[in-house]
This record gives structure tokens, sequence and C-alpha cells, in this order.
């Protein structure tokens, strides 16, 4: 296969070295101080699973990617609709777009832009940060992927070439029968967390273990369980007590990704997490009081470091 990564962060930068350091021909659309770095020396990954360095192929220019056969779409879930931008200026029309972000809202946007038949369900789960242009740390837990049809696609058959190609390259991978639930389990386990995470400014550790906000938390994950059954994706019964589990079992000094952006200043997902769930709240009439006051809190800070304020 054929592969272009959109974004070379911890998502981007960890899994799509990890095809190319299998042999995958990928090829990565980055800017910057990334670009200058993947143009001059490896992308280099420390992991628990075996450090590696692989050089790569990387440009700014859309036009120069060439025909792929898939694209993983890794960037901040609020650059979305510049990557679909991305995409309209890479030649061919035949390539599957897999998007990879925090949140349930980025197929509807990719596909709003470059049309029906291409765009497929998609999310990951890794602990990594990027620690500086091509460097990624991933320090916890074994990575995975989970994509598949949210709508028939033009050329399905590439999810699994594209599958085949994540195991091969000793990624754990799978298509699940129903790729909108499996995103909106990811959904209950990142923006409650981050939400909370990113208001008290504490890592998983200490949120979970003041009762204040552990019931906090557990009130805003039965919050975004609920907004599932009303979408239609009813997680199950134990969905709650399970992701639970799953925040209880991180490193308590583990932080989310929205939480250090916000924490650094930086622009954030807080409207694909928090406000999502304020959002959809609103369209199923499903009360998210703990959302919707950590929004009030955060936003300022976001419009701050996007310079609206």
């Amino acid at each position: 296969m054929k592969i272009a990564v959109i974004g070379a962060g911890a998502v981007g930068g960890y899994f799509g070295g990890r095809l190319a350091a299998s042999g995958t021909d990928v090829v990565f659309l980055v800017r910057g101080k990334t670009l200058e770095t993947l143009r001059t020396g490896p992308l280099r990954v420390q992991s628990i699973g075996g450090d590696f360095e692989v050089n790569v192929r990387a440009t700014e220019d859309p036009a120069e990617v060439g025909e792929v056969d898939a694209v993983l779409v890794a960037v901040k879930a609020w650059q979305v609709p510049e990557a679909a931008a991305a995409i309209q200026k890479m030649p061919g029309r035949n390539s599957v777009i897999v998007p990879l972000q925090n949140g349930v809202e980025a197929p509807a946007e990719l596909a709003a832009v470059l049309g029906p038949g291409r765009v497929a369900g998609g999310l990951c789960r890794i602990v990594a940060e990027a620690k500086g242009p091509g460097q990624i740390d991933h320090y916890w837990a074994a990575p995975s992927l989970a994509f598949g049809e949210l709508e028939p696609l033009t050329n399905a058959e590439m999810l699994a070439q594209l599958r085949d190609a994540f195991v091969a390259a000793r990624v754990r991978c799978e298509i699940p029968r129903n790729i909108a639930t499996a995103m909106w389990q990811k959904f209950l386990f990142i923006a409650p967390w981050g939400s909370l995470g990113a208001v008290t400014q504490l890592p998983v550790g200490p949120l979970r273990e003041s009762p204040e906000s552990r019931a906090r938390l557990v009130q805003a994950l039965h919050e975004v369980a609920a907004i599932a059954r009303a979408e239609g994706s009813d997680l199950g019964a134990d969905s709650v007590t399970k992701t639970l589990a799953s925040l209880d079992a991180l490193p308590a000094g583990t932080t989310s990704s929205m939480q250090r952006d916000i924490m650094a200043g930086l622009p954030s997902e807080l409207e694909e997490q928090t406000g999502a769930v304020v959002r959809f709240g609103r369209k199923t009439d499903v009360p998210t009081p703990v959302h919707d006051s950590i929004y009030a809190e955060l936003l300022p800070l976001e419009r701050r470091a996007r310079g609206a304020a």
C-alpha cells in the first residue's frame, strides 16, 4: 500500500512511523519545524514496545504526495477542515480517508468536503506525547487502532489492506462490526477525563482519588453514555464502570492531550470534546450539567489561546 499520513505528532508520528519502519510506503504531510526535522534526519520514537528510528518521506505540498491508497488524518480535531482542504489538493480521488481524532464528528466534517464514499470512521488508542518535532514518546499501554465503514465506501477493500499493513507492523488493529459504537466508546473515555483534567489542572491520579472530583467524573461519564444511547449507540449498562476502571489503571501522572494544550495556553480540542458533549446534549435533550459548567469555565481560555479574547 501507499499511505499518506497528515500530521506527525504523537498519533501520526507513532502509527505512521510503525508503518514506515515495517517497509510500507508512507509519506508524511507536515510543515514547519517538523518538516525540517524529517527532511534532515529520522523520525524518532521512544516506546515501551521498543525504540526505533526511521527515515521517512515528508512534504508540505499536498500535490507532491502522489496517489495513495489511504490517508490517515492524524492532526488535532480542530485542524480537520484544514486537512480536508489538503486532501482535496492531492492527486487521485480513490483513496480511503481514515480520521483518527478524539471525538465523533471528524468523519462528517471530512465527508462534507470530500464527498460520500471516501471517509471511514476511525479511532486510535495511545498514551504518548510529542516531545519535539519528529520525536515521539510512547510511555504506557499497547497502542491500537480501529476503523470501519460508517457508510458504504467506494474502495472498502482498502480498509482490510490497511489493517493488514498495521498488523504486519506489529500494531494491534481491528475492523469492528460497528465503528460508530467504538468511536462513542473512545469518546466516553477521553471527553469526561479531558474536561475534568483541564478544568482542575490535575493529572488523572489526584483527579480520580478525590471523592469530590471522582463523583463529578462519574456524573460526566454518565452524561456521555446517555448521549451515545440517544444517538443510537448503546454502550451497555456497564460502560461507565468499565471506563472508570480504565481510567483507574492509567499511571497517576497521566494527563490528556486537551488538558496539556489548555494548560500550556495553546489552542485545544475543547470544542470537539467538551463543547461537543454540550452540543449533543442540547440536540438529544440529554442534560449535561457537568460538561456545561466546565465548558463555560474553559471557553475564555480557549478564546484567549486563539487570540480572540
